[in-house]
């Protein structure tokens, strides 16, 4: 009879397991639905620089609605808009000054809500829209001038807070709780005000391995531990995970995503973002978008062969994988892909291609295109970008 019972639990056991495996299984299964996939594309300063800068109310309000045009009829579904590039912002905020990417042909600030009025265009086409930030540059130069007098982090200049970086600009120090404060505070600022569909962070968090220094002996001053990498590498990671929670106190179904470098090892070398940690954890991201520019024939990173590792890294069914796609590269050599620098140059369904393949990764959720200009701008475009364009819409 015990025998009877032990060979009952056995296979009992056995079922369980089975099924317990079986259901992580199907969970990490590809459930690719061309009706629900993200099809982004990034709208950056740079665009703002074209289409709002130097324009009156009426001209950018016309440009914006071109744009959003523009992006449905390639039945694209999201664009991801730059509204803090430099620590400053497209919208009157609280915390930081008016970017000048926006100033109108009078060199002031618009009469209208920029942020809002793309906001309100972009759900009246059925378009999501998240708000793109740069959360510690404030510069590409040097010159302390451009430190606005106006904004909250002017008390800054001369302290641990804010660092002049020579040939590379001004940033704020991603080690200080003030400034990791400040950027919490700017971003449930958005979401509180603006009904924004998700928060998205790209891939500037440490600019070099100096700024945090002297935070860094007042930390082992005072009993710290860490490694100045664990110790820069947990500065993020707090900072990712503060910002989860903060955004969905405030709106549970609005999202946050990141778009790391391709190369995971710069994430860890050069920009002390732990990437392991915030996709094998709950509450850091809803989704990763690594910027996976590269293409078949990259001698150092392989498309293929990266998504797959990026893939291999989520451990959370809920976090999606979105990649990023290298738009800007058709038609120009690609001098780091070494042996296959020419591939962008002699093939023109590289992106095409991508987007399929991409569609049988399990945890696929949809793909984004950098940048809007060398989609829609004419003036950018060349032969291979036009085939590129035709073999994409074939496949949306």
């Amino acid at each position: 009879m015990k025998k009877i019972i032990l060979i009952a639990v056995v296979l009992v056991f056995i079922f369980l397991t089975f099924m317990i495996i079986e259901a992580k299984a199907t969970k990490k299964q590809n459930i690719y639905n061309k009706n629900s996939e993200t099809r982004a594309v990034y709208f950056s300063y740079i665009e703002f620089n074209s289409y709002i800068k130097g324009k009156n109310s009426q001209e950018s309000k016309n440009n914006i609605k071109i744009i959003l045009d523009n992006i449905k009829n390639m039945n694209l579904n999201t664009v991801i808009v730059h509204v803090r590039p430099f620590a400053d912002s497209i919208y009157k905020s609280e915390y930081y000054p008016i970017s000048d990417t926006i100033l109108n042909n009078n060199n002031e600030v618009p009469d209208y809500d920029i942020l809002d009025f793309f906001i309100t265009e972009a759900h009246s086409r059925d378009l999501k829209i998240e708000a793109w930030i740069n959360p510690f540059r404030i510069s590409n130069d040097t010159k302390l001038e451009n430190i606005s007098v106006d904004s909250i982090y002017y008390k800054f200049i001369n302290t641990n807070d804010v660092m002049i970086i020579d040939d590379k600009g001004i940033y704020l120090n991603p080690a200080s709780v003030e400034v990791r404060n400040l950027i919490i505070d700017g971003i449930k600022e958005i979401v509180e005000k603006y009904d924004v569909d998700g928060i998205h962070f790209d891939d500037y968090f440490y600019p070099n391995k100096t700024i945090d220094l002297q935070s860094y002996d007042e930390y082992i001053k005072t009993g710290g531990t860490m490694s100045l990498d664990e110790y820069r590498l947990n500065n993020i990671s707090v900072l990712i995970k503060d910002i989860y929670s903060s955004i969905k106190n405030i709106k549970s179904d609005v999202k946050f995503g990141i778009a790391p470098e391709g190369n995971i090892e710069n994430n860890y070398d050069k920009s002390f973002l732990d990437v392991n940690k915030i996709l094998s954890n709950n509450g850091y991201v809803d989704y990763i978008m690594p910027q996976l520019y590269f293409g078949f024939e990259n001698e150092i990173k392989p498309f293929i062969e990266t998504i797959n590792v990026w893939n291999s890294l989520i451990e959370v069914d809920s976090i999606d994988l979105i990649p990023a796609l290298a738009f800007y590269k058709i038609g120009t050599v690609d001098t780091y892909a070494l042996s296959g620098k020419n591939e962008w140059i002699e093939n023109s369904d590289i992106i095409k291609k991508q987007v399929v393949i991409s569609r049988n990764v399990s945890n696929y959720d949809g793909f984004s295109l950098f940048r809007y200009d060398y989609i829609f701008n004419k003036d950018k475009s060349n032969e291979n970008i036009e085939k590129e364009i035709m073999g994409l819409k074939d496949v949306l």
